[in-house]
């Protein structure tokens, strides 16, 4: 596992390294604050990122966080102090941050919660990839139903027939039905302005 360590305390991040690299993870980088995380995490691509929640500069570990779900990028697991219950709150909420570690933090605690953060990431993507999939199969079912809507009253036909049109058309121009919808109602559309 590819992990970035981010943290303004330069003996936690080497205390973290020495941790995980006796667990059979490769620190591929760290960094001190949020903008350098951001960075580090763009050109390296981690598969994890372990981060301090708290970090002077201009962004912060939430907010380095935000950005790198944003850019769907990789998960992050937080680092935090006891006392900061109010930003893991804020943290539980937001997208990408699948764990966090509580300091001092035990050994035996970081793999797992680094296992886990990568597991639901990857799970996380593939509902993202569906959804996609899913809204793009109903905006083009929308467009075939408009078009057998236009075949249907231009050509006083049924749905059934109207869609085997729609089907004939895209065998005879050798294209999917999709294009053969969107010619249709492109079509009517222009007959409408003429």
């Amino acid at each position: 596992m590819r992990v970035l360590i981010v943290d303004d305390e330069p003996i936690i991040r080497m205390d973290l390294k020495e941790m995980l690299e006796e667990k059979g993870c490769i620190i591929i980088g760290e960094a001190s604050d949020g903008e350098t995380a951001v960075h580090l995490s763009r050109s390296m691509k981690p598969d994890v990122v372990l981060m301090d929640i708290k970090m002077p500069g201009k962004m912060d570990g939430l907010q380095a966080a935000k950005r790198i779900t944003e850019e769907e990028i990789c998960p992050t697991v937080l680092l935090t102090a006891y006392n900061q219950q109010e930003l893991v709150k804020e943290a539980a909420s937001t997208v990408g941050i699948f764990a966090y570690l509580v300091k001092p933090i035990k050994e035996e605690d970081v793999l797992p919660a680094l296992n886990l953060a990568v597991a639901k990431w990857k799970n996380y993507k593939e509902i993202k990839k569906e959804n996609r999939l899913l809204k793009t199969k109903l905006k083009n079912r929308k467009l075939i139903e408009i078009a057998k809507g236009i075949l249907m009253e231009k050509y006083n036909i049924s749905e059934r027939d109207a869609y085997r049109k729609i089907q004939k058309l895209s065998m005879d121009y050798r294209t999917d039905m999709v294009k053969i919808a969107k010619d249709i109602i492109v079509s009517e559309k222009l007959n409408k302005m003429i």
